[in-house]
């Protein structure tokens, strides 16, 4: 007998600076709500989803700085969303700046978690591949100043045991490099969350603007097939701060095709069921690991 999830993913459409979070954990509330209603057991929300996505400013007041990141999770701000997962039983992937004190100093991660139906926080990553720059461009008309704010993640590709289901995650830029999927397959992965909030316009390259939703539709749905999982995506969609959000958040199949997608740039909510047993139509043939890979030739990737 197969397994399988009734997952769902929320989009959310834009926030603005000016947005307090309880609002903002009012419309992730909504969604999750919805998706229950439709029998969601999981559902998956985007990157930075408690804030604007702040790393567009240059920012030098620190507490300034600081008020966009959490320094725990579940907080007071927040606990609403967690105890209403718990009412509904439906857990959820959810991401946010963390701001961690280690040894004394202070650290910045793009961090992801992933919550179960009783609202306990079962596993975290934190993001690997900072696109964007440290410094100060003000020729830009919007910066990405992520390698300014963030640290590298440190935990590497974990996957965690999530009802049953293996389940790993990544965010926003991470799902343009093949080794992401690569290493959550190999450590087992059956359903990848992603989220993200990614610019329509490419300020420095403007001849690929016209590409960023097939860039991020074909770099999910081949991490999707060429690892034999699914795969979630929840987008900030909009005109956020003046600059609009690419959104076509999805749910994929192991085969590669989308078999839910957004059509707002709004608020919104898709579900699908997924059937793991389909993983296996993928990784016991095409893409069997153990059978067909040469790792030995495989050594310039890391060298």
């Amino acid at each position: 007998m197969s397994r399988k999830l009734n997952l769902a993913v929320g989009q959310l459409g834009p926030i603005q600076r000016a947005d307090s979070r309880a609002s903002i954990v009012n419309r992730l509330m909504e969604m999750m709500r919805e998706a229950k209603s439709r029998g969601a057991e999981f559902i998956v929300f985007p990157e930075a989803a408690l804030t604007s996505f702040f790393p567009r400013w240059y920012i030098t007041d620190e507490a300034e700085l600081d008020s966009y990141y959490e320094a725990e999770m579940p907080n007071p701000s927040v606990q609403p969303l967690f105890d209403l997962a718990a009412e509904l039983g439906v857990g959820f992937y959810i991401g946010y700046a963390e701001l961690a004190v280690e040894n004394g100093r202070k650290r910045r991660f793009n961090t992801s978690i992933l919550v179960d139906g009783r609202g306990k926080v079962v596993g975290k990553y934190r993001k690997i591949h900072l696109p964007g720059h440290a410094d100060h461009e003000p020729d830009r008309p919007f910066q990405n100043l992520e390698k300014r704010y963030f640290e590298n993640g440190d935990l590497g590709f974990p996957v965690y045991e999530l009802d049953g289901n293996k389940v790993g995650m990544c965010i926003c830029n991470d799902r343009r490099w093949p080794e992401t999927w690569r290493v959550l397959g190999l450590n087992g992965a059956e359903l990848v969350c992603l989220g993200y909030n990614t610019p329509m316009l490419e300020p420095r390259t403007p001849q690929h603007s016209h590409l960023t939703s097939f860039h991020h539709l074909l770099s999910v749905q081949a991490g999707a097939y060429q690892n034999g999982m699914w795969v979630a995506a929840a987008a900030k969609a909009g005109v956020e701060e003046g600059w609009l959000l690419v959104a076509h958040s999805c749910i994929v199949a192991p085969t590669g095709e989308i078999v839910a997608l957004t059509n707002t740039i709004d608020d919104e909510v898709i579900t699908a069921t997924c059937d793991f047993a389909r993983n296996r139509e993928i990784r016991d043939h095409i893409f069997n690991f153990e059978k067909h890979r040469q790792p030995h030739n495989y050594k310039i990737i890391a060298e």
